[in-house]
């Protein structure tokens, strides 16, 4: 029964999805010129190859964003139900934070935190 279902709903999804696609094709506008296939950049025209080398500090500084982003995330469920589970809850968290700690102490250590 359920992979009946199952086959139907992925069906349904893919005739739909191809239905709008095709229908998307044969009534949109057809206008292409060399203006339009360029990238926007605040109406700057573009020189050069967008093909650069990005620095690894970028990609590094956002996972650290992520990953301290992400532990507000788990803050605050806790801090909603911390009266509930009582003193394990805070140990719990406190060694959270204290491996938050160290991995920010880490990053800063190793200049993750500098910008060149």
């Amino acid at each position: 029964m359920y992979s009946t279902l199952l086959i139907t709903v992925l069906l349904t999804a893919v005739v739909l999805v191809l239905g709008a696609y095709v229908v998307a094709k044969l009534i949109g506008p057809r206008s292409y010129n060399r203006v339009k296939g360029e990238a926007y950049e605040c109406g700057i025209p573009s020189r050069g190859s967008s093909w650069l080398p990005v620095s690894v500090g970028f990609y590094l500084f956002a996972i650290l964003f992520l990953m301290f982003d992400i532990e507000t995330v788990f803050l605050y469920p806790w801090a909603v139900v911390v009266k509930q589970f009582g003193p394990m809850a805070l140990v719990s968290i406190g060694f959270f934070l204290l491996v938050l700690v160290f991995g920010l102490a880490y990053a800063w250590r190793k200049g993750a935190l500098e910008w060149e």
